[in-house]
């Protein structure tokens, strides 16, 4: 058997993520995709469009000045168009630097990316890592 559709766009994402192929993973997305990122910093919040979605994730290798590495460590789907990843991520910034575990719930419609609820390890420590919102 392989490996459930809803996963392997998942997979898609991590690696046009990793790439730093924000072009191929607006593809995944649908126009009004949603990230839902827990906590109180600058990359904190419900970021609505696809645009916005990209230009977050844009941020983040700003700030990190391209350090941010994503490692997948596994991805789970329930074949009624849910995934859930696990994650661990390492990256840097100014003096900080910082490895948590991750994970992202998707909402996938239609074969692409709707919605992206962020789950952290330790939100504290991100937002003291990521900076005030």
């Amino acid at each position: 058997m392989g490996e459930h559709p809803d996963s392997a766009l998942v997979r898609r994402g991590y690696e046009a993520f990793s790439k730093g192929d924000m072009d191929t993973l607006g593809t995944l997305m649908t126009t009004d995709c949603v990230h839902h990122s827990p906590g109180s910093s600058q990359v904190s919040g419900h970021f609505k469009g696809r645009d916005n979605v990209l230009d977050m994730y844009r941020r983040m290798g700003e700030l990190t000045e391209g350090t941010m590495r994503v490692k997948l460590e596994t991805v789970l789907a329930d074949g009624r168009g849910h995934a859930m990843s696990v994650h661990k991520f390492y990256a840097e910034r100014g003096d900080r630097g910082i490895e948590m575990k991750g994970g992202l719930f998707f909402t996938i419609v239609g074969g692409k990316i709707s919605d992206i609820d962020e789950c952290s390890e330790d939100i504290d420590e991100e937002d003291a890592f990521w900076g005030a919102g």
